[in-house]
């Protein structure tokens, strides 16, 4: 059994999915593995990680809009505002999402659908440098 460990830095342009499948993935092919698992972990509590649609661009406007929706900017709704009035509702929709995803290895490829790609949801409103810690065990 091997592993490996890579440090991935995304910058954002404020709100919304960016995606770094691509980087994902050639990472994970430079590792040589055939079999195994790839954790990746989004090291903030105002971004997430999401596997979603990488076809349809308007998937991604319409979660930005839904969670616009459910955890809104409204300073009358929230106690915490230290970083200004989208930082708790970033929080809401980290917490509502997910910080961390698990990916198979099959055969020395991501077992990936054919319309999924792997984003990192940037909830702030300001441009952010994001960092997501990758974990690839396998052989």
């Amino acid at each position: 059994m091997r592993q490996a460990s890579h440090i991935f830095r995304i910058a954002t342009h404020g709100q919304g999915l960016v995606e770094f499948t691509d980087k994902v993935v050639q990472w994970v092919e430079a590792q040589e593995m055939r079999e195994g698992l790839l954790t990746l972990f989004c090291r903030h509590t105002s971004a997430s990680l999401l596997i979603q649609e990488n076809a349809a661009r308007e998937v991604r406007a319409d979660l930005q809009d839904f969670f616009a929706t459910i955890a809104p900017e409204d300073p009358t709704r929230y106690r915490h505002d230290d970083e200004g009035p989208d930082d708790m509702p970033a929080h809401l929709r980290a917490a509502l999402t997910q910080v961390q995803l698990g990916v198979p290895l099959i055969d020395g490829r991501l077992s990936l659908g054919t319309w999924q790609g792997i984003y990192l949801f940037e909830h702030r409103r300001v441009p952010h440098r994001r960092e997501v810690a990758a974990h690839l065990l396998g052989d």
